[in-house]
């Protein structure tokens, strides 16, 4: 039970969702070479420091998270695990993560851990996420680090692919957080956390779903257009994407149950991000950039 609490207040699922995303990126970069020590630095490098953000997100939100029925019961909130040990865990996490990253990887993918750190932890958590409904769109810059930093781990540089892995994973961020806003309202609503559903009202958030996953899929097939992946690719992002974008208009429906439908556009978002980062992996094609040495 002791060693669970330290489990528990790193978010398990989240540090899953990223390491998927992760293992893309740096399939896409390595353009089928393969080094073990750098893979599993990488990974384990990352996955520490997202456990990290986690602990300290924990942290910082266990007041709010009392009045959300969805978060009432984490152990920040009921007191299985104190502040002292939340924040001990999370720096040691935290630091672990960035030495490991520093010594088996390079400045870049530091330097991109590094900024999704800040941004989640320092800007998103301690002050948007409270006062902003812009705070989901600071927020998704954190979220599409991971691809990147998996990517920049093995090209040694920020070049075309790291930016449309940048742009593809912040905007799939946006319908999937805000199907979450739609479906959790009134735990937004009871904790007074302006998210854009509760702001605007949920039929200005659908509008804005619609919009991003257009924008997601635009972003997302550029990866075949400036010959980083394939052919199987990109039948995999178009037919994701028209699916989750239907998904999405379907909303607009008469007599629409609101919550089903945005549960039905949340877990399609992570069926067809997991798709895609496994199809980047396995259909990738040497970019016109040169890969760094590995």
């Amino acid at each position: 039970m002791k060693l669970k609490r330290y489990l528990l207040v790193v978010k398990p699922g989240i540090i899953f969702g990223n390491l998927v995303a992760t293992i893309g990126g740096y399939f896409l970069a390595a353009q089928g070479q393969f080094n073990l020590a750098l893979f599993t630095a990488t990974v384990i490098g990352l996955s520490l420091i997202v456990a990290s953000g986690c602990a300290f997100n924990n942290y910082i939100d266990r007041d709010i998270d009392s009045r959300m029925e969805r978060t009432k019961n984490r152990v920040t909130v009921t007191g299985v695990i104190s502040v002292a040990q939340t924040l001990s865990h999370a720096c040691v996490l935290g630091i672990a993560g960035f030495v490991t990253l520093a010594v088996w990887t390079n400045w870049v993918a530091v330097a991109f851990a590094a900024f999704g750190f800040v941004i989640y932890v320092g800007v998103y958590s301690l002050y948007m996420k409270r006062h902003s409904v812009y705070g989901t769109l600071v927020g998704s810059l954190s979220g599409a680090v991971p691809p990147v930093v998996g990517y920049c781990a093995v090209a040694g540089q920020f070049d075309t692919g790291a930016l449309i892995l940048l742009v593809m994973f912040s905007l799939w961020q946006m319908p999937h957080s805000y199907a979450i806003a739609i479906f959790r309202y009134k735990d937004y609503e009871a904790a007074n956390i302006p998210v854009l559903p509760v702001v605007h009202g949920i039929h200005h958030a659908k509008s804005h779903i619609v919009g991003y996953i257009i924008a997601f899929a635009f972003a997302a097939v550029m990866l075949s257009f400036s010959g980083y992946v394939g052919f199987g690719y990109l039948a995999v992002a178009v037919a994701t994407s028209v699916w989750w974008l239907h998904m999405a208009i379907k909303g607009y429906r008469k007599n629409n149950d609101d919550v089903a439908w945005a549960r039905q556009v949340f877990f399609a978002s992570i069926f067809i991000i997991t798709a895609l980062s496994v199809a980047m992996a396995v259909d990738s094609h040497i970019g016109p950039v040169a890969v760094a040495s590995i």
